[in-house]
């Protein structure tokens, strides 16, 4: 183990590690652990009775997996999906979900100190969702909250469209 690996060990606690993605002109970041994979858009099959902003379900290797669309459960409208729009799929709560996103930038390594807390509102997003803000050299990053993105009603639905697609 050479200095460097000593240096970047000790500040290992003092970085985030994550995936960036776009959602119109607004760049969020979410916790690298959380994401399990990143897909191009598949077939996603509509589930009767789920809110506006469940896009419905998709068959991820032989399992369903419900499917949200960031952008609506946002609040930012609506817009076509694109050959840029990607599913990432994440794990909350031992579940898994994939999040449709405008376009998937990069993985990005954040120091915690450029981390701000985030302001009451942005881009009329609810700043319950948001972890803060980092300040990177030519943008600013929204760190989003996944586990707050959907209230506990709003994951209770999710899994009843789940468990209603799986009997299927």
């Amino acid at each position: 183990m050479n200095l460097q690996d000593v240096v970047s060990a000790e500040n290992y606690k003092e970085v985030l590690q994550l995936v960036s993605f776009k959602i119109g002109n607004e760049e969020f970041g979410v916790d690298i652990l959380q994401v399990q994979e990143i897909n191009r858009l598949v077939e996603v099959t509509r589930v009767p009775n789920a809110p506006d902003f469940v896009e419905g379900v998709m068959n991820l290797r032989g399992r369903i997996v419900p499917v949200v669309n960031l952008r609506r459960r946002l609040g930012l409208g609506r817009k076509e999906n694109d050959k840029d729009t990607r599913i990432v799929v994440v794990e909350i709560d031992d579940k898994t979900i994939g999040f449709i996103v405008d376009s998937v930038s990069e993985v990005l390594r954040v120091p915690k100190s450029v981390v701000e807390p985030p302001p009451e509102l942005i881009s009329g997003i609810d700043s319950e969702y948001i972890i803060g803000i980092a300040k990177l050299e030519n943008r600013l990053l929204i760190l989003l909250d996944l586990k707050k993105v959907l209230n506990v009603e709003e994951r209770e639905t999710l899994k009843e469209v789940f468990s209603h697609s799986d009997e299927n």
